[in-house]
């Protein structure tokens, strides 16, 4: 089935969107490659965006993978990528993309959950649509996160547990309140970055989001043991 531009089965998995995403992105690097002798960082990083790393993101809240293989593929696509700027060609992954100012595709997704989850308590869709999302806040006396913290189900498979109203939550309640609560949504953009400067998933995509926000680490433990 296809909705939107999103292919899925009667499994409700993307594994054949992704591919199909990540064949369209090496076709892109394919015609830049053959057009563009010599890439200059900037020059590289304006068409890699418009070209290449639009189709690697097209509406990934809905089919973010949690397979480390499929992560894996799609940050291939980028891996490969950067190999094209010549003057960062024969560094680790990690420091071309520090050189060239990109970040993951695993972090960007991640942060993509969290702006479209700050959309949704910023009103900026029809309120009819995100109910099922802004139903679920915890009443303020029985939480010491923020005030948009939001209640985790306990779910048992992972059509659900890696769905994007199930796996955003211990992530979103980990967030300081300042942060949530920005007035506009660049103002969250930035204090998202700002808090999340020292996370390793932003340059290293198998590492994983630390949980840095008003819980204690044992108390997330806690938390994802009883959730999983």
């Amino acid at each position: 089935m296809k909705d939107l531009g999103v292919t899925f089965d009667n499994r409700l998995k993307f594994d054949k969107h992704i591919n199909n995403k990540i064949n369209t992105a090496y076709q892109m690097l394919g015609i830049v490659k053959i057009n563009f002798i010599y890439l200059t960082p900037d020059s590289f990083v304006v068409l890699y965006k418009a070209m290449i790393r639009s189709h690697l993101e097209y509406a990934a809240s809905v089919w973010n993978p949690h397979h480390q293989s499929l992560n894996g593929k799609l940050e291939k696509v980028q891996k490969r990528a950067t190999k094209l700027v010549i003057n960062v060609k024969k560094l680790h992954y990690e420091e071309r993309l520090r050189r060239l100012k990109l970040l993951t595709l695993k972090y960007r997704r991640i942060r993509g959950d969290m702006i479209e989850l700050y959309k949704i308590f910023a009103e900026k869709y029809d309120n009819n649509t995100t109910e099922w999302i802004t139903r679920k806040c915890i009443e303020k006396h029985y939480t010491r996160n923020h005030r948009f913290a939001l209640q985790q189900s306990r779910v048992h498979y992972d059509m659900r547990k890696f769905n994007f109203s199930n796996r955003i939550i211990p992530i979103w309640n980990s967030l300081p309140d300042y942060v949530v609560a920005s007035p506009t949504i660049n103002t969250f953009k930035a204090r998202l970055e700002k808090f999340w400067e020292n996370q390793d998933v932003r340059y290293n995509w198998k590492a994983d989001i630390s949980f840095t926000g008003s819980r204690s680490k044992v108390e997330l433990t806690i938390y994802s043991d009883f959730v999983l």
